[in-house]
């Protein structure tokens, strides 16, 4: 049932990504800005933050609500906000050494591998 509820709300963050980042990139006009994704990611890190403090102090999500709204809608809206409440929760918990390696290897891999996908594209 968690994967159906997951997969629900992946449907709808995904929707939601392409609607807010086609209006954005829309409001940029002619710019090369990716100002469309750029506020997909901010705004998915404001809200997983907001969820995630209400759920923490007010315990105001249950185990399915949160799975439909952090999981499965935020992740379809993008997987950076869950990098970044990750990275916060390590700092928060005094695990600054590995928050750190945590933004270097996501960001110093994640360009990496698009690099070596895009040389193996050209393989094929």
């Amino acid at each position: 049932m968690t994967l159906l509820i997951v997969g629900a709300g992946g449907l709808v963050g995904a929707v939601a990504r392409y609607v807010v980042g086609t209006w954005a990139q829309g409001l940029a006009g002619s710019s090369s800005f990716p100002l469309g994704t750029l506020l997909v990611n901010v705004a998915g890190c404001l809200l997983i933050g907001a969820l995630a403090g209400l759920a923490e102090t007010r315990e105001a999500l249950n185990a399915q609500t949160r799975a439909f709204l952090i999981v499965g809608v935020l992740g379809g809206f993008t997987t950076y906000s869950a990098f970044g409440y990750e990275t916060v929760a390590l700092l928060r918990n005094g695990d600054t050494l590995t928050g750190i390696a945590n933004v270097g290897l996501q960001l110093a891999l994640g360009l990496a591998a698009v690099w070596v996908g895009l040389r193996i594209s050209q393989w094929a």
